[in-house]
């Protein structure tokens, strides 16, 4: 069952890693703006699950302080996302909202039946570090101009970490709610954009189409997924393997010809791969002996 749930989780980081060249793909819409789209579209899945079984509609009658930390997690990372990398240069800024997935490992400590091994750090540190080769390939400077954005982006990192890993402690509540934490977060976006961007639409089919496989994927059903892997899988093993998101979107970008293969991405997928398949060595080596 763990091992299942940790499988479901993983297909997020999966549909994660199509969010660059989707979201290159989509023209350019400001982040508001399609973030109010594509998390409006992401909640029809649920939408139609409740029109087919009334009954599911109860699973949105949650205490204040679900609601506070979903509809806080996926709105709040997005907002917080999106003030990072206005005030600070994207490769820095990017570097540090992706600390989450070592401060989810980390943070997994602290949780009611979880232990925390060495190869779970090292194995995290290992994909953080597979992480800077990819995304920091001109190198990285830290200037204190941009202090409000790497700490929007430090924010960022923690809110979605606080975010999964306070899920676990509501692992009784229905994943059925995550459509109401969608529809949440797309208010509040067309909110923010209403109030500080201006409205563009995409120019043609192949747009809308990027647009819709945003809400779909990795604004959508990843949310659905992750949300069911970290309440009923290996939260840990969840985190480690998250930096294998930038890698697969860098591979993908480059097999559709936004990139060039190079040692340095060689690198990445050896640290990357070799770090979650480290911090999976509990579930790995578990599952040989059942199977012997």
């Amino acid at each position: 069952m763990k091992t299942k749930a940790t499988l479901i989780g993983f297909t997020a980081i999966l549909m994660w890693s199509f969010l660059a060249l989707m979201t290159a793909a989509s023209g350019t819409m400001p982040p508001f703006q399609l973030s109010a789209i594509t998390f409006a579209i992401g909640s029809l899945p649920g939408l139609a699950i409740f029109a087919a079984r009334p009954e599911r509609l109860k699973a949105l009658r949650q205490p204040a302080k679900v609601w506070l930390i979903g509809v806080g997690g996926l709105f709040g990372y997005h907002f917080l996302y999106f003030t990072a990398l206005r005030n600070a240069p994207a490769v820095e800024a990017g570097l540090i909202a992706y600390l989450w997935p070592l401060l989810i490992v980390v943070g997994s400590a602290l949780l009611p039946g979880e232990r925390l091994g060495w190869h779970h750090i090292v194995g995290a540190l290992a994909g953080l570090a597979g992480t800077i080769l990819i995304v920091a390939k001109n190198g990285v400077a830290f200037d204190p101009a941009y202090t409000l954005g790497y700490f929007a982006a430090f924010l960022c990192a923690f809110t979605w970490a606080g975010y999964s890993l306070l899920s676990r402690h509501f692992e009784a509540v229905s994943t059925d709610v995550v459509t109401g934490f969608c529809l949440a977060t797309s208010l509040l976006s067309l909110v923010c954009h209403l109030g500080l961007e201006t409205t563009v639409w995409p120019v043609d089919w192949m747009q809308w189409a990027a647009v819709v496989g945003l809400g779909l994927l990795p604004v959508g059903a990843a949310f659905y997924v992750w949300d069911y892997g970290v309440k009923n899988g290996d939260i840990q093993i969840l985190g480690a393997s998250s930096y294998a998101a930038p890698l697969l979107s860098t591979l993908i970008l480059i097999i559709f010809g936004f990139g060039e293969v190079s040692v340095r991405i060689g690198l990445a997928c050896v640290l990357i791969t070799g770090g979650a398949m480290l911090a999976a060595r509990d579930m790995v080596f578990k599952r040989s002996k059942v199977q012997s």
